[in-house]
């Protein structure tokens, strides 16, 4: 074993490499090559601009949400994705103020691209985007989009807005490029700088002006895109096949559970062919996977291809929030007593494991469900600010109110639920666990539990 102060040894001087660290990367002559500015400091936009500026001297981030931008300045970042020390030293300029970015010669557009309730891209925040950059141009500056959109509409939606805003000529006066963000969430290895990066440029200089910039802070390496649109498809393609192969797990699902058998014992059975393509069924919701396929989608319509094969994937990923609710149903109906009165315990609201973000979060859509049908579902989640939840409609209960369930749904399996050694007696003698991405199917459960998962 060993001792204590041996351990405490190890710790300061680990401690003191980090700090050694941190202090060498900061004393590194920076970059004057460009003055870089990064509209968006969300999830993907802040730990892109921290890389920057930690290469740059001059970068700006702008954020039009100043209790976002009061946060980043005192080292708090609320999606987890970028330490307090990191954002304290890195360097970064962030701003509410579109005065800050006025003087940028490379632009960066990270801002989200939803849908509305139609299902339809909204391009609400990137024309704002537009309308906050157009006026800062100037001759020679290059602005590149990050934000998910559907091919052709950098060049057909941004780059006109742009011209009309600055006065200036696209192509000839400022350059305009695409680089779609990979980032996934709450994800510490494949990080911003360990993904390569698709770059894509109007222009061969263009081109080369992007390809300097992102080379400095990408260590995966780039690829240069042959043309913008190429760029813009390749992202939405990415997120497109794994909803339409997630969509394929979560049908095979709903066969295995009505003839009794576990997806996930067959899954692992068919991984053992070399081409098996191995995926997990599941809820689709956040930012990318339940939102890109309607990009491309709608793309499609609009030139008169009827996109079967996206949107039946999409069919089948949305209807996964019912067919999860109607199993629950099933399993409390079977206890037998009053439906209204059973407890219900939701674990996870957030759209995805260890990570806070409640945006189009599925359990949100399932809490809904389940109230519909008479339940009064307790909810809790380690990874979610209350005042967040609460603004959704949701209150969130404590550790020490969890218990006593007649039945437990894990629908976002973050790593304090993994790690909780009490996690099961929350739930009462012949109660249910259902898990739905199947995390403790191999882990033995007290008898009297019964378990189902996707």
């Amino acid at each position: 074993m060993v001792s204590k102060s041996l351990q405490e040894t190890r710790l300061n001087r680990d401690a003191r490499v980090t700090r050694l660290q941190l202090v060498a990367d900061n004393e590194t002559i920076k970059s004057t090559a460009e003055r870089v500015a990064v509209i968006g400091l969300g999830y993907v936009g802040l730990p892109l601009a921290v890389r920057l500026a930690r290469r740059f001297e001059e970068v700006a981030g702008f954020d039009i949400s100043t209790r976002r931008v009061a946060e980043i300045k005192n080292g708090i970042d609320g999606s987890n994705e970028v330490d307090a020390l990191t954002l304290r030293t890195c360097g970064l300029k962030a701003s509410a103020d579109r005065r800050s970015i006025a003087k940028a010669s490379f632009y960066i557009v990270t801002v989200p691209t939803p849908i509305n309730a139609s299902n339809q891209p909204d391009l609400g925040p990137l024309i704002s985007a537009c309308e906050t950059v157009g006026p800062c141009l100037s001759k020679g500056d290059v602005v590149v989009f990050e934000s998910t959109v559907y091919p052709g509409a950098t060049e057909e939606i941004c780059a006109p807005i742009l011209e009309r805003l600055s006065g200036l000529t696209c192509g000839t006066d400022f350059g305009l490029g695409y680089s779609p963000e990979r980032i996934n969430p709450g994800d510490k290895v494949n990080t911003v700088a360990n993904v390569v990066k698709v770059i894509s440029g109007d222009s061969a200089g263009t081109l080369e002006r992007i390809r300097s910039l992102y080379a400095s802070v990408i260590d995966a390496g780039l690829h240069a895109a042959p043309s913008i649109k190429v760029a813009e498809a390749a992202k939405v393609l990415e997120n497109t096949q794994r909803d339409v192969n997630i969509a394929l797990m979560n049908e095979m699902s709903m066969i295995c559970d009505k003839i009794g058998v576990n997806t996930h014992d067959v899954i692992e059975a068919a991984s053992t062919k070399w081409n098996f393509v191995r995926m997990t069924p599941g809820l689709v919701g956040g930012h990318c996977i339940g939102v890109d396929p309607y990009y491309l989608a709608a793309l499609a319509e609009r030139l008169g291809h009827n996109p079967q094969l996206i949107m039946a994937g999409r069919r089948t990923n949305e209807s996964m929030v019912r067919h999860v609710a109607d199993a629950a149903l099933r399993f409390l109906i079977k206890q037998g007593g009053d439906l209204a009165g059973k407890r219900v315990g939701i674990c996870g609201i957030t759209f995805k494991e260890d990570v806070p973000d409640l945006r189009n979060s599925k359990t949100l859509e399932l809490i809904e469900v389940l109230r519909g049908y008479g339940l009064q579902p307790v909810m809790h989640d380690p990874q979610c600010d209350a005042a967040e939840a609460a603004h959704y409609g949701i209150e969130l209960t404590d550790n020490a109110d969890f218990n006593d369930l007649d039945m437990m749904i894990l629908a976002t399996a973050h790593r304090e639920y993994i790690e909780d050694k009490g996690f099961f007696r929350r739930i009462r003698e012949g109660g249910v666990l259902m898990d739905v991405k199947a995390v403790f199917r191999k882990t033995p459960l007290p008898g009297t539990l019964t378990y189902w998962s996707l």
